[in-house]
């Protein structure tokens, strides 16, 4: 169920040169729209200040279904509080979580620091240090999103893989 929606100033110019009947027709078509993607039927000048509107108003419908891959249909009733099972926002909130926590292995962290040119050390001490806190950091904030986090604190110069190469050097107790 939909929440919330963006009210343009130009509903608020057009729904201003409405007389008070068709003031109500009008905001009641664009609410029913919005909320329930209901069609409206209008006629008079209700349905010409709809039309002047409906490309944003449509776009807004669209622009929601494909976000949220819900299709707006007719409510019973209403809900006080939010929608049952929570709101879309908050389901969206829950997906960007997960995000953060899937492959919150030890090698999913070495193979992510590698490939970003970071140490397996460096990868390690990560994992551990984050996993001992129970994925939380210094200020006791959750850790939502465990690359985002190494990409922003841990991916520095000093935990690069270095690229100095020790050369071997034959002796006379280890030649080739």
């Amino acid at each position: 169920m939909r929440k919330a929606f963006n009210f343009y100033r130009s509903y608020y110019d057009v729904f201003k040169e409405l007389s008070e009947k068709d003031r109500l027709t009008f905001i009641t078509a664009l609410l029913e729209k919005q909320f329930d993607g209901k069609e409206p039927e209008l006629k008079g000048m209700a349905n010409f200040a709809y039309l002047s509107q409906k490309h944003s108003i449509d776009s807004q419908v669209v622009g929601f279904e494909t976000k949220t891959g819900l299709k707006l249909e007719p409510s019973q009733g209403g809900s006080v509080g939010g929608a049952v099972g929570g709101s879309v926002q908050e389901k969206e909130k829950g997906k960007e979580e997960e995000k953060g926590k899937e492959e919150r292995t030890i090698m999913s962290v070495i193979s992510y620091f590698k490939e970003n040119g970071y140490s397996e050390k460096s990868a390690e001490t990560f994992f551990y240090y984050y996993e001992s806190a129970n994925w939380t950091d210094s200020n006791g904030k959750k850790v939502k999103n465990w690359k985002q986090k190494a990409r922003g604190v841990w991916f520095k110069d000093e935990n690069k893989i270095s690229e100095v190469k020790q050369s071997y050097i034959p002796t006379q107790n280890n030649s080739w």
